[in-house]
């Protein structure tokens, strides 16, 4: 029986640690440090670890059989290889392949350089020189983008020169996303968005159903960015043509690039895609991990175990864990934010009721995210809070069953979209 350690404390690891618990091979997770819903799950013991050291020590001093990293901070930060260096397998990119996602322009770069399709792009290293090159393209809309970690907010919509000015001034000036000294401008491109997902042990991928998040605060697609509002798989988007031109233009060029390049890629590389309406896919940013809230729809739809691919994936042998099984139904995740996400949130911890009158509803679970489980009650702790996720025959039952379990729960400041599957659902 093996034992697991999973770090990260969202809704994704929350997803991952239920997944991973229905495994027959599994005997323990450890969570570092998990959640309120995570701490009350099978099989799970959430533990506080502060720093790499203390992980490394925990896992060797338990007999951790594979260690799966959530987040894109740690895998920045070097943690697989440290477990790696230390004989824990684990289940996450290298320091060096994360930066893939650690810095947008490391990646840009990388896509230029195998041949990938994507937005046009320019690299500023100053406000100054950002504002002449906007003044100069004045009358075109662009994104301006932080190239370091910002939590899923680092893409800044900037579709006139006062819009894009502001942006830049909060990544320089205000440095909302860490050191503030480089950006970069890219093309507004018109298309559909979605995001495929594929497992990977660096010789190969496997894709998983492709779903559509939902990163605006509020319905309509209007409001500021945030880690995203809701997901749900599979996008009608990627259908067969989109998928044919995806593998030929993006996904093979991606693996042969790693292999070129000699990174180690034992996890889930994440495609942020635009398709034209030809099906061109544009390629608009890699994740080096399991998105949020993507990760929540996608893998209940799973019905293969998530134990064996993981492992598979960081002993290098995918491929020996056979066909991956998906049910073939359809998911949908509806996030529950507090009040004031994605700015400034209140340190108050509100109670949060109706949780077990929501779980209780046909196909539904309650995924944690910022939440504490304190003498058997749970209380809001951040700033996404919960992700009520549903499947159904179909998506519009999944949806279905996703609101009304909303319906069930309660607690001060809550507010979420109204309009989650909208583009796949034919709603305006």
């Amino acid at each position: 029986m093996a034992l697991v350690l999973l770090i990260g404390s969202g809704g994704r690891e929350h997803a991952l640690a239920k997944k991973l618990a229905c495994s027959e091979q599994v005997e323990r997770i450890f969570c570092v440090p998990g959640n309120g819903g995570m701490s009350a799950e099978k099989k799970c013991e959430c533990v506080q670890l502060n720093t790499h050291e203390e992980i490394l020590k925990f896992a060797s001093d338990k007999g951790v059989d594979l260690a799966v990293i959530g987040p894109e901070k740690p895998l920045a930060e070097g943690i697989a290889d440290k477990l790696e260096e230390n004989s824990v397998p684990a289940f996450g990119f290298s320091r060096d392949t994360a930066r893939l996602e650690s810095s947008k322009v490391f990646a840009r770069q990388f896509m230029k350089k195998h041949g990938i399709q994507q937005p046009e792009f320019s690299v500023f290293e100053s406000k100054d020189s950002a504002l002449e090159f906007l003044r100069e393209n004045a009358g075109k809309k662009f994104f301006i983008k932080a190239d370091e970690l910002c939590g899923g907010k680092g893409a800044i919509p900037a579709p006139d020169f006062s819009a894009a000015k502001n942006a830049l001034e909060k990544l320089f000036d205000e440095k909302i996303c860490g050191k503030g000294e480089r950006v970069l401008v890219e093309e507004w491109l018109q298309g559909e968005e979605c995001t495929v997902m594929a497992f990977t042990d660096g010789k190969r991928f496997e894709i998983m159903p492709a779903s559509q998040d939902h990163k605006r605060l509020l319905d309509g697609d209007r409001g500021p960015n945030t880690g995203g509002m809701g997901a749900y798989a599979p996008a009608p988007v990627f259908d067969e043509t989109a998928e044919k031109k995806f593998r030929k233009k993006v996904l093979e060029p991606t693996l042969d690039g790693l292999r070129r390049e000699g990174f180690r890629a034992k996890g889930v590389l994440y495609f942020g895609l635009m398709f034209s309406e030809e099906k061109e896919p544009f390629l608009l940013e890699y994740n080096a991990r399991f998105g949020d809230p993507e990760a929540q729809p996608v893998l209940s739809l799973l019905d293969s175990d998530l134990f064996e691919l993981l492992q598979g994936c960081a002993a290098g042998s995918l491929g020996e864990a056979g066909e991956i099984k998906w049910s073939g139904e359809n998911a949908l995740c509806v996030v529950l934010s507090t009040k004031g996400y994605p700015a400034e949130y209140g340190e108050e911890h509100f109670e949060i009721s109706g949780l077990s009158e929501a779980e209780r509803m046909p196909g539904v679970s309650v995924l944690h995210a910022g939440t504490s489980l304190e003498q058997g009650r749970f209380f809001t702790h951040g700033g996404r809070i919960l992700g009520v996720n549903a499947v159904g025959a179909t998506l519009g039952e999944a949806k279905q069953r996703a609101y009304s379990a909303v319906e069930k729960i309660s607690f001060e400041g809550m507010h979420f979209r109204s309009d989650i599957g909208r583009r796949a659902l034919g709603v305006s």
